[in-house]
């Protein structure tokens, strides 16, 4: 985090209500934050950002083949597509972008992707089970890790965004909260709702999306040229130090001013927590 972002505050992000002092549970709709106990964050769809099917879908368990047509529409996590099937008939098919990124990837510190199906009114993805839930549960009881806890953590997590990034997809929302633990304490990144898959390299992205405290300068302050897979980096640095210290770098009571911290890269460590030289740099 030894970057400096400048920039004034974009007008639509300011005023917004306070987030809670949990705020790295909290995924904020930006920039108008929904009330509620889970606050899901996406300034625009973000099917806006999964590719496109392609042009012949297979379904291989009803035997059937579709051509895909013309974009019929797209909400917060999803796009319906017009198909005709192998005698003419048309219909409408629906794609969700979690359920496209996350089927793609294994990694041993990934959540498995077992399957997906769907009922009358709802659709299912049948993932890993967790059973030490989360690294918040984790800060909540100890307050804080040590170095060595740290460094254990963040090299499975590097290893998870190295994998990812590989395969050109962004997570932006790498935070405490999506990062689980398995009965062996084993790390592993979950929640891709808000990630995103580049189709070309060098392109960037413009959605603002992400959990206040851990979002990046690029996304809030730079849209004009986008963001890539720098956000993600940004997060891991925010994720090490709420672990070492105990709470985010630019936690404060107030969302607006932890925008304005982060675009002046605001940040200190409490010198009442001892950390290392390494640790800081």
């Amino acid at each position: 985090m030894n970057r400096r972002e400048r920039g004034a505050l974009p007008r639509e992000l300011v005023g917004r209500e306070r987030p809670r002092e949990d705020a790295d549970r909290d995924r904020q709709k930006l920039p108008t934050p929904p009330q509620g106990e889970e606050r899901r964050a996406a300034a625009g769809p973000a099917s806006r950002d999964c590719p496109p099917p392609p042009l012949v879908i297979l379904d291989e368990k009803a035997g059937a083949k579709y051509s895909r047509g013309d974009l019929l529409g797209e909400g917060g996590f999803a796009r319906c597509y017009e198909v005709t099937n192998a005698v003419g008939v048309r219909s409408a098919v629906k794609l969700i972008a979690e359920i496209r990124i996350h089927q793609m990837m294994e990694h041993d510190h990934i959540v498995r992707f077992d399957h997906v199906f769907e009922d009358t009114e709802n659709v299912y993805m049948i993932l890993e089970i967790c059973e030490n839930r989360t690294l918040v549960d984790m800060l909540k009881k100890r307050k804080r890790l040590t170095e060595p806890e740290v460094r254990y953590i963040m090299w499975q997590l590097l290893d998870a965004v190295r994998y990812m990034h590989r395969l050109g997809i962004i997570h932006r929302d790498v935070k405490l909260g999506n990062l689980f633990l398995t009965k062996d304490m084993r790390l592993k990144l979950g929640d891709f709702g808000l990630a995103t898959m580049l189709k070309h390299d060098g392109e960037r992205k413009k959605t603002i999306c992400g959990t206040p405290n851990y979002i990046a300068p690029e996304v809030l302050f730079d849209r004009a040229n986008g963001h890539s897979f720098e956000v993600d980096i940004w997060s891991l640095g925010v994720v090490m130090y709420t672990l070492l210290i105990g709470r985010p770098p630019f936690q404060t009571k107030d969302v607006n001013a932890i925008y304005k911290k982060i675009r002046d890269n605001s940040y200190e460590f409490p010198p009442q927590i001892p950390t290392s030289e390494n640790a800081r740099s």
